[in-house]
Formats: C-alpha cells, structure tokens, sequence
C-alpha cells in the first residue's frame, strides 16, 4: 500500500534481529493472563484430575520405596527373613505401579498440552482472520507468526513437561522431608546442610546460565538474519560483489557465537556436577552422623540407607523446580502475547444490506482519511462513478490512488465523509456481500501453494472446470498452462515461486475473470506483463467490464485511453477529470505525466 505513512513503522522481512529467542520473559499482569489460561484447563478438568491423581501416586510410591528398602535392609541384617519376602513382594508391586504411573503421567500430560493448545491455536487463527487489515499492516507480520508458533508452542512445553514436574516436585519435596523427620529428627536436620547448598548452587547458576544463553540466543538470531538476508538478496549480493564482506561479516558473528557457546555450554554442563558434590557431602553427613545414630541404637542400618536416597530425591525436585519456573515464567508472557491479539477488536463486518441487483455506481462524499492521525492522505474527496463506466485513477507515487480502492474495498474506514453504492453507504453493506461482487487484481500477485486450479478458482470455489477454462482463455493464460508439466494440476510452490511474475499476474486476473465481480478493480495488474500480452488482455477485458464498474490504476496511460473517465490525483486531491483528448488538450498536469510516461516507453 503505498500511500499508507505508518508503512515507515512496518519491519522489513529479512533485517537482522533476534529471533527464536528462548530467554525467560515475564508476563506484565501474570495474575489476569493464568486466569485466562485457566480456562483453557477448565475445559479439560477430567484429564486435569487424572493427572494431578497419577503424580500424586508416582510421588507415595517414590516416598514410600526407601522406607520398604530400609526394612529389608534391616530384616537382612538383623537375620529376620521371616518378613522379607513380603517386603520385598510390596516393593517390587510399589516400583510397578510407579512405572504405569509414569507412563500414565506422560501420556495424560500430552494429551492434556495438545488440547488446550490447539484449541488457543484455533482461537487466535479465527483472530487472525478476523482482524482489520490495519492491524496487519501496522504490525510485523514475523511476530504474529511468533505468537502462533514459539509462543504457543511455550505454552504447550510446559503444559506437558514442567506443569507434571512442578505438582510433583512440590509433593515430593514435601513427602521427603515429612518421612526424614518421621525416621530421625536429628539426621532430617543435618540434612537441611544439603539442602540449603543446593538451593543456592541452583540459583547462582541459573542466573549465570540465563545471562549466556540469551545472549547465544540474541547472537544466534543475527546469524540466521545473516543468513537469511544473503539467501534473500543473493542476486544482490553477487551483483555487488559482496561475497567476502558477507562471508566477514558471517565469521565474526559466528566467533562470538562460539565463545558465547561454550561458555554457555561449560555452565550448563557444571549443573550436573556441582549438584553431585553437593549430594555427595550430604552422603557424607548422614553416613558420618548416620553411623554414629545407628552405634548408639537411635536409628538402624536400614534408615541410613533410606536417608540416602530421600536425600538424593530431596535435591532433584529442588533443581527441576528452579528449572520449571523459569519455564512457566517464559510460557506465561508468551500467553499474555497470545491473548493480546485476541483481545484486539475484531473487523467490523456490519451491514444488512445486500447487492443481489447493484449496478455499481459508485460515489465518494467529502472524504478524508488519514492512515495515522494527524497525517492525512485524502482531502474532500469527492468523485462519482456511472454504472458499466470504466474510471482510472492516475498520479505519481504517494497521491492517494490505492488509498482510494483500500476504502472503497472497507480495508480501512473513512475519517469523515462517506462512500456509497448506489445510493447505499458501504458501512450499511454487509463486508463479505461487498467483496463477493468486488473483484480486485493487485500489482503485487498473491498465489497459494496449491494446485493451479485451485488457484484460479479461489475467488468461486464452486466453478465448474468449464467455467475455469473460459475464465483463464479470456484471461490469455490458457496456452501457458497447457505448457505447465501438469496443467491445471501443477502444484505451485509457496507464493507461485516456479512461475514468473508475468504468469503470476495472469493466474490473478484469471481468478478475477472467473469471480464475475459487479465492480472490477484493478491496481497495476498488468506491471508485470509485456506489452504484447497486455494488449491481449486489454482486449479481452472490454468483454468483462460490460455492464461492469471499472476502477483502473495503471502506471503506463497508453493502457487507459480508452477510459470513460481519468481522475488526476496529487497528494490527496483531485486535480484534473476528464477523458483522454480532453486532458491531454488542458496541457496540464495529466499531459506532464503522460509525456514524461511517453518518454519511459520509448527510451
């Protein structure tokens, strides 16, 4: 859209920056964002319960075990076998129910992420698709796919990993602790020694470790915006002979994302084991302290063996809950992003009026509009369009021409002023009635990665295959998808990439053809052709535009001579109106673009 100012604001696809970045975010109203996410859950609770029961299982069963082990290790040592079996029977059965449980766990935990999440994605595409077209131009388009993606995606890690590992993190460091005090007091709190080293380990390193991998991340971005700059700009690139100086620049960024790298990496790598000397210590304090309790008969040899494994079991939840918030922080500002674009207000679609018998005329009252506030692009406009005319709208870059079809199509409202249809103001027209009988063919071509067929039929998915043919006949494409390797079954890449722009183009004005629109607009359709095919579909459009409105804005005027009427714009005004000869007999600023058009031809 070239008249739009707030374009300045817009991110260039291709510029380097971040991206992918998995550094820990915090949401600026965590408390209201997992009231919303709750609600998602709430939809789930069954399954919610049955996760929350298999954990609570998993962590009995994990608390319980050692307490079984040290009464067989005491039956053993004591020569009492007489219980052994039956400790050993109710041991092997606790190992195996926490082996289905884990199991179950992970199960339910998937299916459990799955669903909240497909049903946030379903919510925030119908979003998507329901916004202004505003919204889309004013935001990047990279991070609204983002949010679809990394941040639901957040989301969904940490339904599935860290929600499970929290409840049961919290549950067994609860459960470990109440059994060390219920064996033995004393050796419960010598253990604390541990637990406090750990704790502050924990955080000491996950606060240097956050520092280096967000900026690997941050370093890892400019990489693939590197990368994806050259591949982008390749031609560019080699037209220019910057090969070396993209490749320089290519090292020095991948040197310093080494370095970051494996200091990131050596960090990341100490966790492990910093935690074992940790641990270690502590087996060292309850075998020193243990063995002293068990020489003057407080406790037995069994509970030493039992205080061992709850103090190894103590510090793993600790070190996955450090883990975990720092994962439930990312995922919940990642929700709040999600939930920012479902609250932004929706396209406003209204309108009960239908065009089942428009004839198209089309009329512009007093218009203003400004993109942004206080930089305004159109001003009074005023101009009418007859039924079955064909109207082009001329003017140097920047003089409000698409401005002009961007409100006739409601992508964007009027500031004051109004348009009509026949009599009808469009806000009183129903938007999709509106585009249903308004058929738009843009300069810069929009195809999918489907099928041609599909394609040319996007604007009337219920055309027959003979109203296809003659749509893309008309259209003079016809003789170059017969030449395609399928036809009307090639599959085109993502944006129609295996075609030249000149055969994108067709495809498009093949797809306006076969929609039989009531009003017709086209924006620089045929830039992108030569000038012999152009003159074909000059011709062949003189059958669509019967008893058709027209509305042309064409860069080469030799292609709109034959207009009813040429609207002359500059800087949102209208400067000149009439027909070709009358124009061009003013000698004034029509005749200065035509000749100046004249000379661009020709040279």
């Amino acid at each position: 859209m070239a008249n739009n100012p707030s374009m300045n604001q817009y991110k260039v696809p291709g510029t380097r920056g971040p991206r992918n970045m998995q550094k820990v975010e915090k949401a600026k109203d965590g408390k209201q964002t997992i009231k919303r996410l709750l609600q998602y859950f709430a939809e789930e609770k069954k399954l919610l319960i049955y996760l929350l029961l298999v954990v609570l299982m998993i962590v009995v069963c994990s608390v319980i075990a050692p307490k079984l082990q040290s009464q067989a290790i005491d039956s053993i040592a004591q020569a009492s076998y007489e219980d052994l079996g039956g400790v050993l029977l109710v041991m092997l059965s606790v190992y195996g129910i926490q082996s289905l449980c884990t199991l179950a766990q992970s199960r339910f935990s998937a299916i459990l992420s799955q669903g909240i999440v497909r049903r946030m994605r379903e919510d925030l595409f119908e979003k998507i698709v329901n916004l202004p077209i505003k919204y889309l131009d004013r935001h990047s388009h990279g991070d609204i796919m983002s949010r679809m993606t990394n941040d639901v995606e957040n989301i969904s890690n940490t339904v599935s990993q860290s929600l499970s590992s929290m409840f049961s993190g919290v549950l067994t460091v609860i459960g470990t602790v109440a059994m060390m005090l219920y064996l033995c007091p004393q050796l419960a709190v010598l253990s604390c020694v541990t637990m406090i080293l750990t704790v502050v380990a924990t955080k000491a390193l996950s606060t240097a470790m956050r520092k280096f991998y967000r900026k690997r991340q941050t370093l890892l971005g400019n990489l693939n915006g590197t990368v994806e700059e050259m591949v982008t700009g390749y031609k560019t690139v080699v037209a220019y002979n910057r090969k070396n100086a993209v490749i320089e620049e290519f090292n020095q960024v991948s040197d310093e994302l080494t370095k970051v790298g494996i200091a990131a990496e050596i960090l990341g790598g100490s966790m492990g084991p910093v935690m074992n000397v940790i641990n270690n210590i502590g087996f060292v304090i309850i075998a020193a302290f243990g063995g002293y309790f068990a020489i003057t008969g407080e406790i037995s040899i069994g509970i030493i063996s039992a205080f061992i494994v709850y103090a190894k079991q103590f510090g793993r939840p600790i070190d996955e809950l450090a883990q975990v918030y720092g994962q439930i922080q990312t995922a919940i500002a990642g929700a709040e992003r999600v939930f920012a674009i479902m609250d932004e207000p929706s396209e406003d679609k209204s309108g009960s009026q239908n065009m089942e018998n428009a004839k198209g005329v089309i009329t512009f009252k007093n218009v203003d509009f400004s993109y942004i506030p206080g930089h305004q692009v159109l001003y009074d406009f005023n101009f009418e369009v007859r039924a079955g005319h064909k109207i082009a709208l001329v003017g140097a870059t920047g003089s409000g021409k698409t401005t002009v079809v961007n409100l006739l199509m409601r992508f964007y409202d009027v500031d004051s002023g109004e348009i009509l249809i026949d009599g009808v103001n469009i806000k009183d027209i129903a938007c999709e009635e509106l585009r249903r009988n308004t058929a738009i063919v843009l300069q810069d071509t929009v195809l999918f990665a489907d099928t041609v067929e599909n394609n040319v039929k996007y604007s009337k998915p219920e055309a027959t295959r003979e109203e296809i043919e003659a749509a893309v006949k008309m259209s003079h494409c016809y003789g170059m998808i017969r030449h395609l390797p399928q036809g009307f079954a090639t599959q085109l890449t993502e944006s129609g990439c295996n075609l030249s722009q000149g055969q994108r183009q067709l495809l498009s004005i093949a797809r306006a053809f076969l929609a039989n629109p009531k009003i017709l607009i086209l924006d620089e359709a045929t830039s992108s052709v030569d000038t012999r095919t152009e003159k074909h579909i000059q011709d062949a459009m003189v059958k669509l535009m019967e008893n058709r409105t027209s509305l042309i804005i064409a860069h080469r005027l030799s292609t709109i001579q034959d207009a009813d009427c040429i609207i002359v714009m500059d800087k949102g005004r209208i400067v000149e109106t009439g027909n070709h000869e009358e124009l061009m007999q003013k000698k004034g600023r029509y005749y200065s673009l035509y000749m100046s058009n004249e000379d661009e031809e020709t040279a």
